[in-house]
């Protein structure tokens, strides 16, 4: 009897050392099939698991369980993975675009939900996770299962710039002068009609949420329009105010730009032997993992391969086409390991559609990008790069080759976009903790707080009236109004008496 008593002490403490007390059971959803999206929420993840806690994760990317790390695979249930479009598909006017976003968002809710193991989890009558991590788009549908389980609830957001969805979030509105808009062309409002564009952009959009939200929930009402949407106790934000314009952020909005970033690999030897044998340099052009470079107009791309075959430089192009007649200072290849590239010293150049991964792997290997921005936040991405000074942005659909020709020999002969982007480079990994240790440390601060309800700003006890001030200044229209109405008395009084006094003089 002895014996069993010391062997389950010793099971017990030695399973203790294995999985520590201070470990938690972590469920998150990636909502977004887009792989940004992923590759933001992934690195989240990553942190997390690394440091001893277990998390279960419903992705429509998988790569494989291990330990601490449990994926549930989503498009068996129908959820999308936005990647390959072609780039017609994305032509479409940003305002329509919102609507669709709304639309989009509720769909893949359902895809999540209606998830077998997702059914199991929140028919459960209790559950053994500890917090939700889940990335908030542009509908509130996505906190009901932290409303259903009764859990803390952690919103990541892959995009940079959120005034669309601030409010919603943290309970405060940027203030329209000074931030901009995620779909704005520009990442500072430096003028009066830009100012003036932006405010009107901004009203629409949000009148454009709005009303699609509510459409919904009425021609299509779902279960989870049943229940109150809650708001998070921390949102994890893509962002770093070196590749966006510095603005006020509320006390849980956590800024981790770049936590996707990994470790540098050898690259494969046939790109290695290209680049090195470039005396020249080499630029590195990609449109990313979500538009087909072959959906490029063909005029388009003979000005692109015009232009590089004069250049003395090579030029790696990811293309998952073939191309003929191709010039010899050329490479190109369907995929390609963009981060281990643009960290090879001989890289010179990024030619980019501004996609925010892209942004912060070309700011951390200090390289100077020609931007090509195609859609949704990119202007906004490729002009904060502009605003810092290592950057030259154009539109893709107006290119000549001549123009293209200049801008990259600008680029290439002028120091300072270099110097700029080294600078940059420097501020952007200048900091107090590494962006791991953040989401590690705000995650256990949120759990060992029980939800840190204090972190919440008391605006989102307000409605909407209340927080912009508009019973205030009705009460202040509603009193000026009163005494200007006294005023016009007593004048009149005056005017009527003095007019008494004046008829009996005569």
């Amino acid at each position: 009897m002895g014996k069993v008593i010391i062997s389950i002490v010793i099971w017990v403490l030695f399973g203790s050392c294995i999985q520590p007390s201070s470990s938690a059971r972590i469920l998150a959803v990636e909502t977004v099939g887009g792989k940004s999206h992923w590759n933001f929420m992934k690195g989240i993840l990553q942190a997390l698991v690394n440091n001893r806690h277990n998390v279960t994760v419903f992705t429509p990317f998988t790569d494989g369980n291990r330990e601490n790390y449990t994926e549930v695979d989503t498009t068996l249930g129908g959820a999308m993975r936005f990647m390959d479009m072609d780039l017609n598909q994305m032509k479409i006017s940003m305002i329509t675009k919102i609507g669709n976003f709304v639309a989009m968002s509720r769909m893949q809710c359902d895809q999540v939900y209606k998830n077998s193991k997702m059914k199991e989890i929140l028919n459960s009558k209790r559950t053994d996770f500890d917090l939700l991590i889940i990335e908030f788009f542009a509908s509130d549908c996505v906190s009901y299962i932290a409303t259903v389980l009764n859990l803390p609830l952690i919103y990541v957001t892959p995009l940079p710039a959120n005034a669309l969805m601030d409010r919603t979030i943290t309970g405060h509105v940027s203030n329209p002068s000074t931030v901009t808009e995620m779909f704005s062309l520009h990442s500072v409002s430096k003028t009066f009609i830009q100012r003036l564009a932006h405010i009107f952009l901004l009203i629409r959009f949000k009148i454009v949420k709005e009303y699609k939200e509510l459409f919904l929930k009425y021609t299509d009402p779902k279960h989870y329009d049943l229940i109150e949407p809650i708001s998070p106790s921390l949102v994890f934000v893509n962002r770093h105010f070196i590749t966006d314009a510095p603005s006020p952020i509320p006390t849980n909005v956590i800024n981790v730009g770049g936590i996707h970033l990994k470790e540098p690999k050898k690259l494969p030897k046939d790109i290695l032997e290209f680049i090195e044998q470039s005396p020249h340099g080499v630029i590195y052009f990609t449109f990313g993992s979500t538009i087909k470079m072959s959906s490029i107009p063909e005029h388009i791309k003979k000005v692109l391969i015009e232009a590089f075959a004069e250049i003395p430089q090579r030029v790696l192009w990811k293309y998952e086409n073939e191309l003929e007649k191709i010039p010899k200072n050329m490479m190109i290849k369907k995929w390609l390991p963009q981060r281990d590239i643009l960290l090879h010293p001989n890289v010179k150049l990024f030619i980019s559609h501004g996609g925010i991964s892209g942004v912060y792997e070309t700011v951390d290997a200090g390289v100077p990008v020609l931007g090509f921005p195609l859609f949704g936040d990119q202007h906004r991405n490729i002009d904060n790069l502009v605003n810092v000074g290592m950057a030259i942005s154009m539109d893709l659909m107006s290119i000549t080759r001549d123009s293209l020709l200049r801008n990259i020999l600008e680029l290439f002969n002028n120091e300072k976009y270099t110097k700029n982007a080294e600078t940059a480079s420097k501020i952007f990994n200048d900091r107090p903790m590494s962006q791991a240790e953040s989401v590690v440390y705000w995650t256990e601060y949120i759990l060992r707080h029980k939800g840190a309800r204090h972190l919440k700003s008391h605006a989102l006890n307000l409605k909407w009236y209340q927080y912009y001030l508009l019973d205030v200044l009705s009460l202040v229209f509603i009193f000026i109004s009163v005494v200007i109405l006294i005023i016009a008395k007593i004048f009149k009084l005056i005017n009527k008496i003095y007019g008494l006094i004046f008829s009996k003089k005569l």
